[in-house]
């Protein structure tokens, strides 16, 4: 199954999803610095220099699917957030605008998660209400690199759609049940001391049997002192940062020692032991594999590579959920909406207004709305063991303040809402695995979403 891949960088993504059987033939990456990198790492794919912004549909090549993530600086919550603002913001709106014009199978992107906080959900749902009117299932979650054998903190959204004639069930891959791989079998074996450059590299070769064991010493980041930098060796890592100067400190150091809420020190008497961590070593907690070489003639352009890439075994769980889903029958059936009431009088105020309203976001609680919300047709409430089953309304699910719905009655704790407008009321005996749906919810008051087969 063929590929094409955007802002590809050094190839993380690719790799991930070529290791899981999937051709990349065509990739696009516009950062020269790179161009080297991605060509030796990926010798058979066709690397594409040019601006995104300028891309036509003709230039891309027939493919099954896209794969590729927008730059996240206007994102991030460590950034200004400036979002669509920003020039490299928008860059997201050329990469849907390009999935529209070629309606490959299915695409996926991949963002910071400060795309869905509260000052960013409402553009986000509309980059996914957009691809969802242009022929698109759609699907999000926040992963956390950590949970699938990955050695660091590192909180990232993937989006995943399916052209809606494919009538595609995805689901993300599930959490790894093995423990966490913690710095000492991360990189406990990398044992020689890294070379160290301040700016400009010399050349890029080996040191002792490891390429890239490289190791910048220029200045810390301002906030750098605000907090403790370091993880132990029996602990995962701090998420790989594209800038050499917000680098984790290597684990050989002690923790930097509180003075207060807003200043760190490096423990007095230690000093020499906190050093960066070496782009080979940031390279292996991202899964990178010792044969995956990086050029470059500033250091700093081997961190933002190795830093600003999806990690290959992320990407690799990611692509076989992928494939599972295009390989699987599509079996007919609709979205049901499972929800709780509290008591008699909420369940008034429900049925009274038409309205059932879920939390909205990635807090605890929230639904993550998946575009295929616009095909849930069906809410299911229950209150213990009392089940009615409702048919919504064909509209979308509309995005709702807490104001609004404390003006219909509501006593809402949250500030972002979906709603759902109740039909009518439905017989529950007319659907076949409704029993069964029941006897295996959660039963708790925490709304989820199901299959309902009819």
């Amino acid at each position: 199954m063929k590929l094409a891949s955007f802002f590809a960088g050094c190839g993380g993504l690719d790799l991930g999803f070529e290791q899981a059987g999937f051709d990349v033939v065509w990739a696009n990456e516009y950062d020269k610095s790179i161009y080297r990198t991605y060509q030796t790492n990926h010798p058979a794919t066709h690397l594409c220099l040019s601006d995104i912004r300028e891309l036509e549909e003709s230039d891309i090549p027939d493919v099954d699917g896209f794969i590729g993530g927008p730059p996240c600086q206007s994102w991030s919550y460590g950034g200004l957030q400036l979002g669509l603002d920003d020039e490299r913001g928008r860059l997201f709106i050329s990469y849907i605008k390009l999935i529209k014009a070629k309606k490959p199978k299915f695409f996926v992107i991949e963002n910071v998660d400060g795309i869905v906080s509260d000052k960013h959900f409402k553009v986000f749902l509309n980059f996914i209400s957009d691809l969802e009117y242009c022929g698109y299932n759609v699907y999000y979650k926040l992963l956390n690199a950590a949970d699938y054998n990955i050695p660091q903190d590192r909180k990232r959204v993937f989006v995943v759609g399916f052209i809606k004639t494919l009538d595609c069930s995805f689901t993300f891959p599930k959490e790894s049940d093995n423990p966490k791989i913690v710095l000492r079998k991360a990189i406990g074996d990398i044992i020689t001391e890294p070379y160290l450059y301040h700016d400009k590299v010399l050349e890029n070769k080996a040191n002792g049997r490891f390429y890239n064991h490289d190791c910048y010493i220029g200045p810390f980041d301002h906030k750098y002192m605000s907090r403790n930098r370091v993880r132990n060796w029996d602990e995962i890592s701090f998420t790989i940062q594209a800038q050499a100067r917000n680098c984790p400190i290597h684990p050989n150091a002690p923790k930097m020692e509180y003075i207060d809420s807003n200043h760190r020190r490096f423990k007095p008497g230690f000093e020499e032991l906190y050093r960066r961590l070496s782009v080979r070593e940031c390279a292996r907690i991202q899964s990178f594999p010792d044969n995956f070489r990086f050029y470059y003639e500033d250091i700093r352009d081997g961190y933002k590579m190795v830093g600003n890439a999806v990690p290959p075994r992320l990407a690799y769980n990611l692509a076989i959920s992928i494939k599972k889903a295009l390989q699987q029958e599509s079996i007919k059936s609709q979205q049901v909406l499972v929800g709780y009431y509290k008591n008699e009088v909420h369940l008034n105020l429900i049925l009274n207004n038409n309205l059932y309203y879920v939390r909205t976001g990635m807090g605890r609680g929230a639904i993550n709305l998946q575009p295929n919300c616009l095909k849930i047709k069906y809410l299911l409430l229950h209150n213990r063991n009392t089940w009615s089953l409702y048919e919504l309304d064909t509209i979308a699910p509309n995005l709702c303040t807490k104001e609004e719905l404390e003006n219909c009655g509501f006593k809402p704790s949250h500030k972002l809402y979906l709603t759902f407008r109740i039909k009518k009321k439905v017989e529950l005996e007319n659907y076949r695995n409704i029993e069964k749906l029941i006897k295996k919810g959660r039963m708790g008051s925490v709304p989820y979403i199901r299959k309902l087969e009819i």
